[in-house]
């Protein structure tokens, strides 16, 4: 359905800068031109496109490597207000409370000293001593209130299943003649997070995530990440919620998470969500982390992400995790609070593998502490372009050391090529472009890291660091 909005004639868009912005000497203005033709373009694409709930990869803040189950309303919301006023304007909107928000005592290390906050239809709901406006009835709704407020959407992280809990009491489920223990599966549990029951693929099954549904929708809930649910795939649950949440009254769009899912699965999972989690957890290592191996290094990432990018299309993006960078703490979900352990070259060729895959952008580190060069790898318009709009892209070069991915702009003849170094030394990386799949014998090159054009050439020749990487747009050209 459209909005109003979008029921009115779209005007043309002129996609020329404006004349004094033409030269390199006009950098600010000409990255302002860049953000705001990016964001019109989407908006051109939602207007084609509005069945899609997502019809570009998202992008957000998520709270869970900054704050693990802990997060509280007061932080929530600084995030929340740092986002809307320093990255909206570059396209980042969702605001994510991620697992534990309806714990009280979330610091309690666990069971059986936590104090779960239930509804009498076995539904959690947020803890009011960590989230003050929710008491009274009110939930999660002063909170997404607050987030739509700043121009934001606001999602919210569960675990799959019914609560154990509810079952205990055979809570009554809201909107039918069902209890709990009719949708209850006893059997079933998550092997990492015994909080809840599975939910039986049934009447009752459904009725219960219909009633989550309608909760969710009624609090204003824009997105929903779904854990435990994707390895090991559980089908039948995963379609229950995704009828449930097209039937909310409420656009809703549908995480899956932790990864892999399962490659088996690829056509089955682009029907019922709009995001799926490709990987097990990626925190800042480029190897991996010892003693962890449910964990993805940011190394491992590559080939997990070469084998889903044939999978990637628009309204449903297969999901390379959140971004740990910045400052991860004051409480994070895994390790010590910390400056995240990425190397500034790591870092951005963790931002330069996710947007050419075109995977979701979830920032996870914690955005009041953002210095300087965090906060330009999450402003730099012309790569996040290649995140939300480009084409095709995939890995076309791969040896040991050197890893060469293309994509194309969605409109002329333009081309995207990052190169990565994925080994322990600089590499010199010279290539023909046909060796790159590319036809045309010249490209005029830009960096669009480091927002400089450069000359015209007739092959790739560049010079990576170790564990670095480099980003260009290719405009056909003569030399």
């Amino acid at each position: 359905m459209l909005t109003k909005s979008m029921d009115r004639p779209v005007k043309s868009l002129s996609l020329r800068p404006p004349a004094a912005c033409r030269q390199e000497k006009c950098r600010a203005r000409l990255l302002a031109f860049v953000t705001a033709m990016a964001l019109a373009a989407g908006a051109l694409q939602l207007a084609a496109g509005q069945s899609l709930l997502a019809p570009a990869p998202s992008m957000g803040w998520n709270s869970w490597d900054s704050y693990g189950l802990t997060i509280e309303e007061s932080e929530f919301k600084a995030n929340a207000a740092w986002m809307a006023k320093n990255l909206k304007p570059f396209g980042w909107s969702y605001a994510v409370v991620d697992e534990g928000w309806y714990l009280a005592n979330p610091r309690s290390h666990g069971k059986p000293a936590w104090q779960f906050t239930l509804d009498g239809n076995g539904r959690y709901f947020p803890a009011p001593n960590r989230f003050p406006s929710a008491a009274a009835g009110r939930e999660f709704k002063p909170i997404a209130d607050y987030a739509h407020s700043l121009g934001l959407k606001f999602g919210i992280h569960i675990i799959r299943g019914i609560p154990r809990e509810a079952v205990e009491k055979n809570a009554a489920i809201a909107g039918s003649s069902y209890h709990a223990a009719d949708a209850a599966d006893r059997s079933d549990t998550c092997a990492w997070n015994p909080d809840n029951y599975g939910v039986k693929p049934s009447a009752a099954g459904q009725a219960y995530y219909d009633s989550l549904a309608r909760l969710y929708a009624s609090w204003g809930v824009d997105f929903v990440k779904v854990d435990c649910i994707s390895s090991p795939y559980r089908a039948e649950e995963i379609r229950m919620i995704s009828a449930a949440l097209s039937k909310s009254g409420r656009p809703i769009v549908l995480s899956l998470s932790p990864g892999p899912t399962p490659l088996s699965q690829a056509k089955e999972v682009r029907k019922y969500a709009q995001l799926w989690r490709i990987s097990g957890d990626v925190w800042d290592h480029w190897e991996p982390w010892p003693g962890r191996d449910w964990s993805q290094s940011l190394h491992g990432q590559f080939s997990t992400a070469a084998s889903w990018a044939p999978y990637v299309e628009p309204g449903h993006w297969p999901d390379a995790d959140m971004l740990p960078i910045g400052y991860l703490g004051p409480r994070p979900g895994e390790g010590a609070p910390r400056p995240t352990a990425l190397s500034r070259n790591e870092q951005r060729t963790l931002l330069t593998l996710w947007s050419m895959l075109r995977s979701p952008l979830m920032m996870g580190g914690n955005l009041t502490l953002n210095d300087a060069w965090t906060t330009s790898l999450l402003t730099n318009a012309e790569v996040i372009a290649v995140d939300q709009r480009s084409m095709h892209g995939r890995p076309m070069i791969t040896t040991p050391t050197v890893i060469v991915w293309t994509a194309e702009a969605q409109a002329g003849s333009d081309r995207y090529v990052a190169v990565f170094n994925v080994g322990e030394r600089t590499e010199r990386v010279a290539r023909p472009w046909k060796d790159l799949g590319l036809e045309s014998p010249a490209y005029r090159m830009r960096d669009l890291w480091e927002h400089r054009n450069l000359r015209t050439e007739s092959s790739l020749n560049v010079t990576v660091p170790a564990h670095g990487s480099a980003l260009y747009r290719l405009s056909p050209g003569s030399k």
